[in-house]
């Protein structure tokens, strides 16, 4: 069974000996980063990605207040969870800090049961967040990434590729005469042939970024970053053969006699927008269908 990684904590505390009473609390059960100022505080909250902050208000040079401004207007960083930690324990403090945008406040001296129970509390509140925002994420019948989720990924790489010069391919996957497939063999049947298909096109995937997510229908997107022409072809071919091996009957096929999928894919072509490159990539998909199916049909960078 693969254990459950901790979550992570960051105290950002100028005091060394509070960074070192927090960090012994939590140790125990969380893995534990240290700041011992704001700025310092900023970096690693950039570059860990914490679930939850700690951070004392009453800092030189950065206050809390300024950290968690500029936490908030950080893409990365804008929906962390921040608890605020400070020696000033009067109600409009605690009303203040919480205007700000903090999810809790917590006064000095420090109480361990306190601490540990509010800290349990947020990262609940964190990992139910992750959960729910990951289940809209997903297709619910193929558990493949969703419409939804490949638009947003979509948009971020095409961006990244304009920006770095790197390829990014596009692939489009129709299953052939599908509709005939849940004729013959009825829609449960045909619920499990897309899922054998989702599973193979998810096992076909190679980097790190790849995305395989159902676009609508019998039709998946294989979003492929860093990806040549060259590189897209082939692996989309042994995905192609995967779904071959799965030999799944299709008697009905005007195609073959097992499931089979036809392919349209495209590289992106210099400054060619990100809807002219999923429209060509689509119209290769037509051109696959027209050719007879069964096929992969691609249009180099």
């Amino acid at each position: 069974m693969n254990q459950v990684e901790p979550q992570k904590v960051l105290v950002a505390d100028d005091d060394p000996i509070n960074r070192q009473v927090l960090a012994e609390l939590l140790k125990p059960e969380y893995t534990v980063l240290l700041a011992k100022n704001g700025e310092q505080a900023l970096e690693r909250a950039t570059r860990h990605a914490p679930d939850l902050v700690l951070l004392d208000v009453m800092m030189p040079d950065m206050d809390g207040f300024e950290v968690l401004r500029r936490l908030r207007a950080h893409p990365a960083t804008a929906q962390m969870a921040v608890i605020f930690i400070s020696g000033l324990d009067r109600p409009e403090d605690e009303a203040n800090g919480l205007k700000a945008g903090a999810a809790d406040y917590i006064a000095k001296p420090i109480n361990a049961t306190v601490v540990m129970a509010r800290v349990a509390l947020h990262l609940q509140f964190v990992r139910q967040r992750r959960m729910l925002e990951r289940l809209a994420h997903i297709d619910g019948l193929t558990e493949l990434a969703n419409r939804r989720r490949f638009d947003e990924l979509y948009a971020l790489e095409w961006e990244r590729a304009q920006g770095n010069g790197r390829p990014l391919s596009l692939a489009l996957l129709d299953v052939d005469a599908f509709k005939q497939y849940n004729d013959h063999y009825g829609h449960p049947a045909g619920d499990r042939a897309l899922r054998a298909v989702a599973r193979a096109a998810r096992a076909s995937l190679r980097g790190p970024a790849d995305l395989a997510a159902r676009y609508g229908g019998e039709e998946l997107v294989l979003l492929l970053p860093d990806t040549d022409a060259v590189q897209a072809r082939e692996m989309v071919g042994g995905l192609c053969a995967a779904i071959a091996s799965l030999e799944l009957a299709h008697a009905a096929s005007p195609v073959a006699p097992m499931l089979t999928v036809s392919v349209g894919g495209a590289t992106l072509s210099g400054m060619e927008s990100a809807a002219a490159l999923f429209e060509t990539a689509d119209s290769y998909l037509y051109l696959a269908k027209q050719q007879g199916r069964n096929r992969v049909v691609w249009r180099d960078g």
